[in-house]
């Protein structure tokens, strides 16, 4: 039996798809009974996923290497979500972060950040949405962070990002309501994946019980997608968190995250 024959039709795509939280959402949707189209820039790693899934699910899960900040590679993606007709689910993961004194960073790849985290994001969700909006169902998970609850100094593109995510979140929901379309933003919080390494961030300072599994995450996010949230904020420490970041001044806020990011800072 085919890939194709063994598909069941309710399709899922998911970005950034190879490591962490997306790796994760792949795993899990593929219990779940979705077939996955799984993007990422690799193609290796994603081609070995989707044959593991396939042979302990019996799905079919279909590789998409894209570089989602390469304009033309986006609009190859974009149109294959924008006509694919069994999409039920689209987790918008792919993004990353960095970390330094802004007037030091690398302002070509500030930029990439900004295209990946927001870019490419409002794209596809531009692409999913008409489709879903005719069958009336689906949705769309944008992966956020709490990052984007309030100023990120010294960490300050990639918060801007979030901020930006989470914002165009709650817009679309409000917007999506009565549709039978979902969307809602995923904001973890330290999550044990490749990210902090990718930022550059040293990470042997956080305590082990402000860390969750990306299995966690997923789990929560997608019991509370099922539950109509807007917002997902996983584990209660986090939520706690941002609950504290929501109640302080917006200034004390401010000094309180830059002290600890500078903290970090010194350790690299």
């Amino acid at each position: 039996m085919s890939s194709e024959q063994r598909g069941n039709g309710r399709r899922a795509w998911v970005t950034g798809a190879s490591v962490g939280i997306g790796a994760a959402f792949a795993r899990r949707l593929a219990r779940d009974g979705y077939d996955l189209a799984l993007v990422a820039r690799q193609a290796r790693p994603l081609e070995r996923l989707a044959a593991e899934l396939e042979a302990a699910h019996g799905i079919h899960a279909r590789a998409v290497a894209a570089d989602l900040t390469d304009a033309a590679a986006l609009r190859e993606v974009e149109h294959a979500v924008a006509h694919d007709p069994h999409l039920a689910l689209l987790v918008n993961n792919a993004g990353f972060g960095t970390i330094g004194a802004f007037a030091t960073l690398d302002v070509d790849r500030e930029e990439n950040e900004i295209r990946l985290n927001v870019v490419a994001l409002t794209r596809l969700a531009r692409a999913a949405l008409p489709g879903l909006l005719r069958r009336r169902q689906g949705g769309i998970i944008n992966v956020s962070s709490m990052a984007g609850f309030q100023a990120a100094p010294f960490n300050a593109t990639y918060g801007a990002t979030k901020a930006f995510v989470n914002s165009f979140t709650e817009s679309l929901h409000e917007e999506l309501r009565g549709s039978g379309v979902r969307v809602m933003a995923l904001c973890p919080g330290f999550t044990r994946t490749e990210f902090q390494e990718r930022a550059g961030i040293d990470a042997s300072g956080i305590p082990s019980l402000a860390w969750m599994s990306a299995e966690a995450v997923v789990e929560a996010a997608l019991q509370r997608y099922r539950r109509g949230d807007v917002v997902c904020v996983p584990g209660f420490g986090n939520w706690t968190m941002s609950g504290l970041a929501a109640a302080l001044p917006r200034a004390l806020v401010r000094r309180i995250m830059g002290a600890a990011a500078g903290r970090v800072l010194q350790h690299r």
